[in-house]
């Protein structure tokens, strides 16, 4: 039972950080009325819990990753970090100054993202942090049947970092490039199961305001698919270039003789 929860949990959580985190927060890529986006916000936190990300630090966080991509201004590059941790602990402390005001940005980061202060206050505590940590510990106590169930459990508590390091880390060394572009980002498809089409990071790199993260036949974007899916119930209202028409407004690719995508990048 244990390990169908955990994968659960991972899969809502992780939707949850490229819908509202990223896909909302981040890029706007759609809109939606004012209690859609309340429910979707406290839907987040509750879902991530312990490891609860503030949108408005991660909005930032996100689009200086895309303005500095792979450079040593980059929040989060393998290609400045010797290992995954380091990374980690380097986006760690530039997020902790976002949240806490300690850390400034550029104006041109600012702006446009969802801002709840009570919850967003609440969830960013370490009392309800270590709450949340206590209810998946009291879970695992009461459900646990095998030992090893309990080398699942310290991965519902950072699980929102971990999905974090696992698409940066992979998504900018491992895998295929469609689009050419002037950072090191890839789609790492094999691992990109685990992440609901995050891992597409060339793709989305190549075309940062196309909410399809997908680009070729053979790709598939979870998110997207329930993205249409809330258009569809009117739930959302995806943006003009969302419907269809957002490959006008993005790089053409175009193939060179050996069958690779090529395309400029835009910055940001």
């Amino acid at each position: 039972m244990l390990p169908f929860v955990f994968a659960f949990h991972w899969s809502l959580s992780v939707l949850f950080q490229s819908l509202f985190q990223h896909r909302y927060a981040a890029h706007r890529m759609f809109t939606m009325g004012p209690r859609t986006e309340r429910a979707l916000h406290l839907s987040t936190a509750l879902v991530q819990g312990s490891s609860y990300l503030d949108p408005r630090a991660y909005a930032i966080l996100h689009r200086e990753h895309h303005a500095y991509a792979d450079t040593e201004r980059d929040p989060h590059s393998p290609s400045q970090q010797k290992n995954p941790l380091r990374m980690m602990l380097h986006t760690a402390r530039r997020y902790t100054g976002l949240l806490t005001g300690s850390s400034s940005s550029e104006p041109r980061f600012l702006g446009g993202y969802p801002e709840w202060p009570a919850v967003d206050r609440l969830f960013s505590r370490w009392p309800t942090r270590i709450a949340f940590g206590a209810l998946y510990t009291l879970f695992y106590r009461r459900f646990a049947t095998r030992r090893w169930h309990w080398a699942l459990l310290p991965m519902h508590f950072v699980m929102g970092p971990v999905h974090g390091a696992i698409v940066n880390w992979c998504g900018h060394r491992y895998g295929y490039r469609n689009f050419a572009s002037r950072d090191e980002s890839r789609n790492t498809l094999p691992v990109d199961v685990l992440c609901m089409g995050e891992l597409f990071q060339n793709n989305h790199h190549a075309r940062p305001a196309s909410p399809d993260f997908a680009a070729r036949r053979f790709e598939l974007d979870p998110t997207w698919q329930v993205m249409r899916l809330l258009a569809r119930m009117r739930l959302i209202r995806l943006a003009p270039a969302s419907k269809g028409e957002h490959a006008k407004h993005q790089p053409s690719p175009l193939r060179t003789n050996g069958g690779t995508l090529l395309a400029a990048s835009p910055s940001l």
